[in-house]
């Protein structure tokens, strides 16, 4: 029985009634869902009402014939797979029809064991066109794909860097600055590709000592150095049939990089200690918070590898490049944090979110992330307001220029004069706007609601 049996509809068109009825009962056998049509006009009606996960069509049927049939599939129903049945004689018409978009074309007889292979392999290949799409929905109402958040225009080109990328098996590149969420793009394309089933191994080059890294990523025989006790797999083999992940891959030293470069050539490697090669069926995605050109200038990272990697490379922009994502990325991570911490916060006020578009976020996603948890822990009430926030830098915030972001002070000016004075025209140059000038200034919202109270008592 097929491994995609459970959850597959198969839709059997064909005009010759045992040949018909043979196939949908041999489908029905292996465990996949299956209904027949006799003619190219039914297979649309029940196209419509049934979504079919696959379609096998006679190519020559009175009426709409298979070609003609494939055409409309093509068209209303793009993921769903066509393996079209042919007689000996028509074989090139079988050939053209791939060229349209067919999957696969079975000679009758049909060979029950061919036909399960082709199965699996066309059923497989449409569960990946449908989760492509899924994305691609995701991108045009939400701007979203999985955890990653954001419709800037520079997430929504990492989004359309991600559908091209993830339903190929190409080494994958993705550059960023720390915190712009690197291990998220690269678990995003494992779980929209085939090899989502398997699993992702991530591995942070930069986290383990030089000595050890070549023992983590091949694994090593008991004994094959002081502290070997016991054989262990490295992170090849941990990630056979899935992705892995290898983050800061320019902090590898060069010697590694080269044993790297050979497992990516040959699909094989050896254990520290072994005597034989180990193959693996790996896919590969790296990342560096380096600019991937300065590495090779300077030398971090071999221009071999680096060129073996870059098949494919996403660059994931800095959060401030990307500002317009602040409120969306908020609202999810107030989500997240609510049900995590049992909280019920609704969301955050506007002086509060203008104190958080005006930082600068040198840590990126991740500063921003855990600003908002300890937000959504402090919080008292139902809405995050600019007091729940932390003291940001000042140099974070635009620096005010010209005498008018002068106070000037007299002689003899008393302390509470000289405040008074400070506040007033650090709030002239917010434009009034209180949240900012509290931030500015170095105190709470509340503080300054008081000070400007009493002011104006």
């Amino acid at each position: 029985m097929s491994k995609a049996a459970p959850e597959a509809r198969i839709l059997v068109v064909d005009d010759e009634p045992a040949s018909r009825t043979g196939l949908k009962d041999l489908l029905t056998i292996w465990g996949y869902e299956a209904v027949a049509a006799s003619d190219g006009q039914e297979a649309l009606q029940r196209s419509a009402a049934w979504k079919p996960d696959l379609v096998i069509a006679d190519l020559v049927m009175p009426g709409l014939d298979g070609m003609g049939l494939l055409t409309k599939l093509r068209r209303d129903y793009p993921t769903t797979a066509v393996i079209l049945l042919t007689g000996q004689g028509s074989i090139d018409s079988a050939v053209r029809a791939i060229k349209e978009g067919a999957y696969d074309y079975l000679t009758k007889p049909v060979d029950p064991t061919r036909l399960q292979l082709i199965l699996d392999r066309a059923l497989e290949r449409t569960e990946t066109a449908r989760e492509v799409q899924l994305l691609r929905r995701q991108l045009r109402q939400r701007g979203a794909c999985g955890r990653l958040v954001g419709s800037s225009g520079g997430m929504r080109e990492v989004m359309r860097q991600i559908e091209v990328a993830a339903p190929t098996d190409a080494t994958l590149l993705i550059a960023g600055e720390s915190g712009t969420g690197k291990e998220l793009v690269a678990r995003t394309v494992h779980a929209l590709s085939s090899r989502r089933k398997g699993p992702f191994v991530a591995v942070n080059c930069a986290a383990i000592p030089e000595t050890l890294l070549e023992s983590e990523i091949f694994g090593h025989e008991k004994g094959s150095f002081t502290g070997a006790v016991e054989r262990r797999q490295g992170c090849f083999e941990l990630a056979d049939g899935g992705t892995l992940f290898l983050d800061e891959v320019a902090e590898m030293q060069t010697g590694t990089q080269a044993k790297f470069l050979r497992v990516l050539q040959e699909g094989q490697f050896r254990r520290l200690g072994a005597q034989s090669e180990t193959h693996v069926n790996v896919r590969i995605v790296a990342a560096t918070n380096k600019d991937p050109m300065k590495a090779l200038q300077d030398g971090a990272l071999r221009e071999d590898l680096y060129y073996r990697l870059n098949v494919l490379t996403i660059t994931v922009p800095p959060l401030r490049e990307r500002m317009e994502d602040v409120a969306e990325l908020v609202q999810a991570f107030i989500d997240e944090f609510n049900e995590r911490h049992g909280r019920s916060i609704r969301g955050i006020d506007d002086d509060a979110l203008e104190v958080l578009r005006r930082h600068r976020w040198p840590g990126n996603v991740r500063e921003l992330r855990n600003v908002i948890e300890r937000a959504v822990i402090v919080c008292p009430d139902d809405l995050v307001r600019a007091e729940h926030l932390p003291a940001f830098d000042e140099a974070s915030l635009p620096t005010p220029s010209g005498t008018e972001a002068e106070v000037v002070l007299s002689v003899g000016t008393t302390v509470e004069d000289a405040e008074r004075e400070l506040i007033l025209k650090t709030l002239k140059q917010t434009g009034g706007n209180k949240t900012r000038a509290a931030v500015i200034l170095g105190i709470s919202l509340k503080t300054l609601h008081n000070k400007l109270h009493k002011y104006r008592g």
